[in-house]
């Protein structure tokens, strides 16, 4: 006899945290289901570990930047004990998580969950039953459908290498690519990048994207784009990468080669088609309120979800989306205004709302205010060469429609911005706003 809950979550992330702790406080019995070790990509696999590990590539630069202007001595990093570090972080993850959800009476699976009907999962060999189930159940590497492409290691596996190979390309370049080329490069390793596309990062303003590519070139990582990646051989104890860029064929030797071309949801394994749960071009179909147009008893969140944009914060917003309407009744809709993004390069980049092409595309009259910065004291302070912004405002109302920046600080600057899209503040609003002086965000006054 199938054991009954209230709830039962598919994945152990940021989304299925939210989700089950609101729920089982609520009164309502969950369960929640992971094959992996409990506690999700971003603080497991990606957004946390990488941010600490980065920080040590931060350190390391700008003490190199300082150097001579005060600051003397050789600077390395240490890639053991960098990882060690980060380590200390991911490593108690997995037991606090499991324990959190002991102490609320949340029973926790460990396996792959199979739907075999409308409510009902296999998992551990058992059947369990829910009134609902939530999907929040991530992302993985997206296939490439290339000769060779068991040879590549994921984002996981570059944030487990026990030592930093010594020449390393990544294949893609978005998020992943942009940072671990930046970790790789400052550590150490000969780094090349093959990107598909015109440039990296593609979800960041063209214009901010070539100023931060200086600093690409001044720590050495090599950026083919337009570059096709075609196969990927293994040679001895090392990999040989094809590919090519228009006529022009390429073969680069490494000693590691990354999947850093995109994630996305894998749902396979669930068999989703037992539950009568629809998919279209690989994604859920889903209704405004985050529920299957299909089977109403399922809802789904975050990556799994691909409602918003694929990153933490969003899983966090669409798992308090799900338990209003688990708990209410359908009621409530996501809000993706003014969610902002980084990239945790050296130095990050940064972008909240509309850009300039969206922006036209909707019609709307507005100014762009673009400067490249690094004359300004927050880059001079820093020693850093890369520092600029582009800023939108709506002609008449004066409301910031879209800020994109690159440089020092922008990484926590970009917050500024994005409560000014969310909350509907004019450009007048932030220059009347007195902020700390000399910080990043006082630069903000502006660059409107």
């Amino acid at each position: 006899m199938s054991k009954q809950y209230g709830l039962i979550v598919i994945g152990a992330g940021t989304a299925a945290m939210g989700a089950a702790m609101r729920v089982r406080q609520a009164g309502r019995t969950v369960a929640v289901i992971d094959f992996r070790p409990f506690g999700g990509t971003c603080a497991l696999r990606g957004c946390d570990p990488k941010k600490m590990m980065i920080n040590g590539a931060h350190a390391l630069d700008h003490a190199r930047r300082m150097h001579g202007k005060g600051v003397t001595g050789e600077v390395r990093i240490d890639w053991s004990d960098l990882m060690g570090f980060k380590r200390s972080f991911t490593d108690p993850v997995p037991e606090k998580q499991e324990q959190r959800y002991a102490d609320k009476g949340i029973d926790t699976y460990h396996g792959r969950a199979r739907f075999t009907g409308p409510n009902t999962l296999a998992v551990e060999g058992q059947s369990i039953e829910a009134d609902n189930i939530l999907i929040a159940s991530g992302a993985e590497p997206v296939p490439l459908g290339i000769p060779g492409e068991e040879h590549l290691i994921t984002n996981e596996g570059f944030l487990t290498l026990e030592q930093l190979p010594k020449k390393i390309v990544l294949v893609g370049g978005g998020y992943i690519a942009a940072e671990f080329s930046n970790l790789a490069a400052r550590a150490g390793a000969e780094v090349v990048v093959l990107q598909h596309g015109a440039q990296m990062l593609k979800h960041f303003d063209p214009e901010l994207v070539g100023w931060l590519m200086a600093s690409f070139r001044e720590a050495g990582i090599q950026v083919h784009t337009g570059t096709q990646v075609e196969a990927i051989e293994k040679i001895g104890e090392r990999y040989r990468v094809w590919g090519s860029s228009g006529e022009q064929k390429l073969q680069i030797d490494a000693d590691c080669v990354i999947h850093a071309a995109g994630r996305a949801p894998d749902f396979k394994a669930l068999d989703l088609e037992a539950a009568g749960v629809e998919t279209e071009g690989g994604k859920l179909k889903l209704n405004e309120f985050l529920q299957s147009v299909s089977n109403p008893a399922v809802y789904a969140a975050g990556d799994a979800a691909q409602m918003g944009p694929p990153l933490t914060p969003v899983s966090s917003h669409d798992a308090k989306v799900v338990v209003a309407n688990l708990l209410e009744g359908n009621n409530r809709i996501p809000n993706y205004q003014g969610v902002p993004s980084v990239a945790f390069t050296i130095p990050p980049i940064a972008s909240v709302g509309l850009s300039e092409a969206q922006a036209k595309e909707q019609g709307l009259k507005f100014s762009a205010k673009s400067e490249q910065a690094s004359s300004w004291f927050t880059a001079r302070q820093a020693a850093e060469s890369v520092y600029g912004f582009k800023v939108l405002v709506e002609e008449g109302s004066g409301r910031v429609l879209g800020a994109h920046l690159v440089g020092p600080n922008v990484d926590e600057v970009i917050n500024l911005f994005a409560l000014a899209i969310r909350h509907g503040l004019t450009a007048d609003d932030i220059k009347s706003t007195m902020f700390a002086y000399p910080t990043g965000a006082s630069d903000i006054g502006y660059m409107v």
